[in-house]
Parts: structure tokens; sequence; C-alpha cells
């Protein structure tokens, strides 16, 4: 188990040291729940009013909130509390599962395939026709990798996780559980004598930057024609959908249960709220902001944030949320 002083913890956040504790701190925890050998983060002054309270033997503290550590016990001052805590987590981050072999002697990898130097292969595991994996990927048990597909160097994919064929993925991405890159998008038409819809072909394929996040269970349609594009540094939480020929810019966020319909362009920088919806070729421009739960019906200028369904600007919003209230007081 890792364990640091509070001044070792403090030389690697490069904060101001105040007050002291003699007590190894052997890893993090929320500021209610943490005990006397963990350290906790308050980057808020709701927060600093529980530190008194607290078990924990020290605290990452935003600079110019007010708390006094006490007896045996320290803060650590910083900039930005929520950041300090990050650098922090990395420190205790715990080895990932192990692999005894490379290559797992039950992964099923095609004659044609290029497995580049140092990836891992889990068991169970697929590898298709002409796919090109690049430097130290790493592919958790029971993946499947179809044709003609493309990764970058170590990307990590984990288990239950389908990517189709011609995907395209670039470097030092991340798929969590069960992600699903490349499926047919949700296309249909009734058919000409009535009985029925007709499935439309997506002949497309799907592009994805590097250093780009998908969370579990969440799926990236290929494109009808052309691709479907997510750009560098994009990171998408569980359970999200994005539909055939969306474009996302770069470093865009959207958070769980968020979609995108076909056609949906985001440019770059946008943040998408939880549970938030997009009509189909709608366009939110560069730096903005979809609150969570709200429908976009229309697209949405450069840094305006939005709210609501229809989505309109969020202060108007709250104003018109306001004056309904008083109209039923």
């Amino acid at each position: 188990m890792k364990s640091f002083t509070i001044q070792e913890i403090n030389a690697i956040l490069e904060g101001e040291l105040v007050g002291n504790t003699d007590q190894k701190i052997l890893g993090l925890e929320e500021i209610d729940k943490a005990g006397n050998s963990q350290i906790t983060f308050i980057g808020s002054r709701k927060y600093a009013q529980k530190w008194d309270n607290s078990n924990a033997a020290a605290a990452i503290i935003n600079e110019g909130l007010k708390a006094e550590p006490g007896e045996n016990r320290a803060l650590i001052r910083v900039k930005n509390a929520d950041l300090a805590m990050a650098k922090l987590l990395e420190v205790f981050i715990k080895e990932p599962p192990h692999f005894d072999v490379d290559i797992h002697p039950t992964a099923v990898i095609h004659e044609t395939a290029t497995i580049g130097e140092g990836t891992k292969i889990g068991a169970g595991s697929y590898i298709g026709k002409d796919v090109v994996l690049g430097a130290a990927v790493i592919v958790y048990p029971n993946v499947t990798i179809l044709d003609e597909t493309k990764i970058g160097a170590y990307t990590v994919i984990w288990s239950g996780t389908v990517i189709r064929e011609r995907t395209e993925i670039g470097a030092y991405c991340i798929f969590q559980n069960n992600v699903s890159i490349g499926g047919d998008g949700f296309g249909y038409r009734p058919r000409e004598d009535g009985r029925g819809l007709l499935k439309i072909p997506h002949i497309g394929n799907v592009v994805i930057g590097n250093d780009v996040e998908i969370g579990a269970n969440s799926s990236v349609d290929r494109a009808k024609f052309s691709s479907t594009i997510i750009g560098d540094g994009c990171k998408i939480d569980n359970q999200v959908q994005i539909a055939h020929n969306c474009v996302l810019g770069r470093s865009c966020i959207m958070a769980g249960a968020s979609g995108l319909a076909g056609s949906v362009t985001l440019g770059d920088g946008v943040v998408i709220g939880g549970s938030a919806s997009i009509k189909d070729h709608t366009t939110i421009h560069s730096g903005a902001t979809v609150g969570a739960g709200s429908g976009v019906l229309a697209d949405v200028p450069a840094g305006k944030t939005v709210l609501g369904y229809p989505a309109a600007d969020a202060r108007e919003k709250l104003k018109e949320w306001v004056a309904c209230r008083n109209l039923i007081k």
C-alpha cells in the first residue's frame, strides 16, 4: 500500500503547507467519509464548513477559503483544489489488471493483422482482417475489433467493447466497458408498397481523434456515407448516443445519457449536459453549453449557454420559469 508524509504530498502539489500531521496518508476520500489516514479536498465554502467535524488527517483547500488545520492536522493551500486532487489521484492510482502473457492463447488474431510492439491482447478477444494496432495498445479480454480498423498507439480498450469494420482511432484513447463503435446508424423509410420500413444502408465509417475517452455503454454510429467524426480530446460519458454523420470538434464534453441525432455538428469545446438531446442537422458552435435535460431544436451560437425544452438562452429561460412560478402563487 502506498503511503506518504504530508510533506511529501505538499512537495507533489507545490502548495502552501499550513499545520502538520505525523499521520501517514494512505489515500483520498470525501470530507464526510475520510478517516485519519486519508486526505480530503475543499473547493468551496460549503465544504470548508465541514472541516472541523471531519476525521481527515489533511485537506487540499482552495486559496481564500477560511479554515484552520487543528491539532495534528494539516491544510495544503492551492489555487485549484480540484486540479490538485486530480494530480494526487494519479499518485495513488492502482496497477491495472495484469496480463500473464502479452497475447493470450485464446485470442483470435487474423493472419493479416498488424500488431504493434508492446501491444497486449486479452483472452477471448478477436482481431479481424487487416486490422492495424499501434504500439502499446491494451486490448482487455472479450473485445472485438473488426476488419480494416486502425488504432493508434497507447489506446486502451476495455472488455465488451465492439469496434466495427473500417473504424479509424487515434493514439492515447480510452474506451470503457461495452462501448460500441461503428454500428449502423438509425435510418429507415416507409416502403413504396406500404409494407413496413426499408432499412437505409450506412456505408461510411467512424473516425476518432487522439486522446478521446468514451464511457461505458456509449455508442458512436457509422456514417451513412463519409464519416462520423469525434475530434481530439473529446470526453464522452456513459450511456451517450452519437448518431450517424455527427461531427464533434476538439475537446467537447458530453455528460451521461445525452444524445446527438444524425448529422449534428459540435464546434470546439462544446459542453452537453446530462440527458440533453440535440435535434438532427443542428449546429452547436464553439464554446457553447447545453444545460442538463435540455432539448436543442435549433442552432446555438458560439459561447451561448442554453437551457430547457425547447432550449433557449439560459438567463431568459430562468426568468421565464420564475415568472411562471409567480403566476401560480
